[in-house]
């Protein structure tokens, strides 16, 4: 890559732009369908649009108040004017002040307006247009509000979460290297990849149904990879260089050792994200592919845009520099400090994290409890979540969709916003089970209001509406769903009626990703440990790492069932009241975190392995190995924190959760996980912990992290056979009869 930069920096270069021209020619069109296949609501829906083409399950509701009452000429008036604006509107259907439902009082009514067109296609196109109908028709006497998730997304503000946490990183960057060029290098990666990959994202929605914002999880995952993974092979080129290496002997090395890391880590991640296709839930796979073409397409720029840029930059990798506060009296106190430990650390090592790892590593097993408590505690909040989506009631306040859903409450019932439908197969065009059906639904305990039966044009299906008297965000309407399914359809005449409607779809998907879920852990965890066996020749690495993964991954979803709750902690980060966390959440979060917690796992455990099979003691490998990783996993963990915390911003509740709960994970991982529970579990594991028996060492592909030896002093170990412990010595070259120092120890 060195020797050929010219031409790597030039094929990214036009990679990027055909990338950027060619990008919107192939981009399919967003599309989503949050139901799920096999579902009862899955079957509703189907038969609304099979046998009921005039009925429309995308509405826009569109509400109106006047003092005078909404019959009153003026109101009357306005509301055909708004009507007439919207039918203008492609994709937004007609509808008559005639069909509007009354308030008892008089003064608030309701449309409901159908849509032609996918709602969220229309607030791409037409949002502002919207907005603008609905904030010009209110006056005095009048109030209208649009609402729905329709105006939900052109409401949608314009913060680019993404340009704030790439702000950010560059800040943490400039403060980990104190150099311009340096701190820019992880930054060019990333955004060349992530630029690059957003294009595939577009083709992807050409082969798969694929949402809208997987463009943001791609995006987030993508530059939050990138710039570690350059992080991580640019820090390792600097402690080369600093210990006397040649430039491109120090870039082979770096690609040698972190680059093979690099390898792994992606392939853990990718592996986490094609996890998601095992959920059966058509949307998520085109997430899954979105994010997993992000981040091959960032691992390849750190592996080979990247050292072409360090082959430029030489050994002005260290130029334009910056002056820090105190920056000379820390960096004589780091060297003071390294020159006392010299021969027992790594040249690139911190001694503090030495320190604070030899500490945890005299108490290991009371440390692993407190760690483990900790984690429990921060844990124990996911007991009382509650899976849903939100609705209109969790919009921001003063929105136009919360408006309109507070006048619909105020005029109709909080169900009023979240029917159920219920559909049901007539035998022989015969009304009278369904109809049957509908009064005893009618009489129910938690129903409002039935809408009158409709029969379809071919005869062959009946459909009516039920509203409940919840919120569909509340468990009260999930409750009345449970009743209608098990106790008043099955033994009713009508026992083939299925229900439908946002509510039921929330349940169906809920139910369903309890399922899967445990195959998704199984798969992945599986997987990723097979990859970790091979990259370290160890049966009790990859398992703690699994183990130490879940339970991190576990603590955010604590963190985001307390966010959701929509308290003092909520109300920071712009979550006014108590809101469901969508199923899919938990699913996309443990895909996506899953792979980011190994991407640590490799980069501090190959440096562990890389010093035990060098000197040999268990102990002082995973002192090194904290030492060494110390620094820059702490400067990727905030890099990270500020690249997903940026996504609190958000306007969107569900982007919010996930960049607030990834935030949170990876403040866990770096912390409790990395720096407490590692060291003390790898500390009473010992020598164990490398431990494979011969038979599964020689099944297992060669895969190791470290470079092959290039005749640096220093003996290496291997594990020997079926179950023993100790470890046997090459007989190791003059040079390495003492202690090795710091530039051998590097390498």
């Amino acid at each position: 890559m060195v020797a050929r930069r010219r031409l790597v920096v030039v094929a990214w270069i036009a990679i990027l732009a055909l990338a950027i021209v060619g990008g919107p020619k192939i981009a399919g069109a967003w599309s989503v369908d949050y139901s799920t296949p096999g579902s009862d609501s899955h079957a509703v829906n189907t038969a609304m649009s099979d046998h009921f083409p005039d009925a429309s399950y995308q509405t826009m509701p569109f509400a109106f108040r006047a003092a005078g009452g909404v019959k009153s000429a003026a109101a009357q008036a306005q509301a055909t004017k708004v009507l007439a604006q919207l039918d203008r509107i492609e994709g937004v259907g007609t509808a008559k002040v005639s069909q509007a439902r009354i308030s008892q009082d008089g003064t608030i009514g309701l449309i409901s307006i159908p849509l032609e067109l996918e709602g969220s296609d229309i607030a791409t196109h037409h949002g502002h247009d919207l907005v603008e109908i609905a904030e010009a028709a209110s006056t005095p006497q009048t109030t209208v509000r649009l609402g729905g998730q329709i105006m939900a997304e052109a409401e949608r503000g314009e913060i680019s979460s993404e340009g704030v946490g790439l702000s950010v990183a560059l800040i943490i960057l400039l403060l980990t290297f104190g150099s311009i060029v340096a701190a820019g290098l992880p930054i060019a990666v990333a955004l060349f990849g992530v630029g690059t990959g957003i294009a595939l994202v577009g083709g992807v929605a050409a082969l798969v149904d694929t949402p809208d914002w997987a463009v943001s999880v791609a995006t987030m995952v993508g530059i939050g990879v990138g710039i570690d993974y350059a992080l991580l092979v640019l820090t390792r080129h600097r402690a080369s260089l600093a210990a006397g290496a040649s430039v491109v002997d120090s870039i082979a090395g770096a690609l040698a050792t972190a680059g093979r890391s690099v390898v792994v880590a992606g392939g853990t991640v990718v592996i986490s994200m094609l996890g998601l296709l095992l959920m059966g839930l058509p949307y998520l796979q085109g997430v899954a592919l979105s994010a997993s073409a992000s981040v091959l397409v960032v691992m390849l720029a750190s592996l080979t845009l990247l050292p072409a840029l360090l082959g430029f930059a030489g050994h002005r990798i260290n130029a334009l520099t910056i002056g820090l506060p105190g920056g000379k009296a820390r960096s004589a106190r780091r060297e003071a400090a390294r020159q006392a430990n010299l021969g027992t650390l790594p040249s690139d090592a911190s001694p503090r994290f030495a320190a604070w790892s030899r500490a945890v590593q005299r108490r290991p097993a009371i440390w692993a409890i407190v760690g483990l408590v900790l984690v429990a505690v921060i844990a124990s909040p996911v007991a009382g979540v509650r899976l849903g989506y939100p609705g209109p009631a969790n919009d921001p306040v003063g929105s136009q969709s919360r408006d309109a859903y507070n006048l619909m409450t105020r005029g109709f019932g909080a169900g009023a916003g979240g029917p159920m439908y219920v559909t049901v197969p007539l035998a022989g065009g015969d009304v009278a089970p369904a109809e049957a059906l509908r009064t005893t639904i009618e009489g129910t305990t938690g129903v409002q209001v039935v809408q009158p039966l409709s029969k379809s044009p071919d005869g062959t299906t009946a459909l009516f509406s039920v509203q409940p008297r919840f919120s569909s965000e509340t468990p009260g309407a999930d409750r009345l769903l449970k009743t209608l399914r098990d106790d008043v359809i099955p033994p009713s005449g009508a026992s083939a009626a299925k229900v439908g409607g946002f509510t039921a779809e929330t349940h169906d998907q809920s139910v369903a990703t309890a399922s899967r879920l445990p195959i998704l852990f199984l798969a992945v965890a599986g997987l990723s440990a097979l990859l970790l066996l091979a990259a370290f020749r160890s049966v009790l690495v990859p398992v703690k790492a699994a183990a130490l993964n879940v339970i991190s991954i576990a603590a955010a979803y604590g963190v985001v069932a307390v966010v959701a709750e929509g308290g003092t902690i909520g109300q920071l980060v712009g979550v006014s009241g108590e809101a469901p966390i969508p199923p899919f959440i938990p699913v996309l979060m443990f895909a996506i975190l899953f792979g980011l917690s190994m991407d640590y796992e490799v980069f501090l455990l190959g440096r562990i392995r890389e010093r035990w099979l060098e000197h040999g003691d268990a102990s002082r490998a995973v002192t090194d190995g904290v030492a060494a990783t110390g620094r820059v996993i702490t400067a990727a963990a905030a890099i990270m924190i500020a690249v997903f915390g940026a996504f609190a911003l958000s306007d969107q509740l569900f982007l919010k959760l996930i960049g607030i709960g990834m935030a949170s994970a990876v403040l866990i991982d770096a912390t409790l996980i990395r720096l407490l529970l590692v060291p003390a579990f790898m500390e009473l594991m010992g020598e164990r912990a490398w431990w494979i028996p011969r038979w599964l060492d020689r099944l297992v592909p060669e895969a190791e992290l470290e470079a092959p030896s290039t005749g640096v002093a220093g003996p290496r170990r291997e594990p020997v056979g079926a179950g023993a412990l100790a470890v046997e010595s090459l007989a190791p070259t003059p040079a390495a009869a003492a202690e090795p120092t710091p530039a051998n120890a590097s390498a």
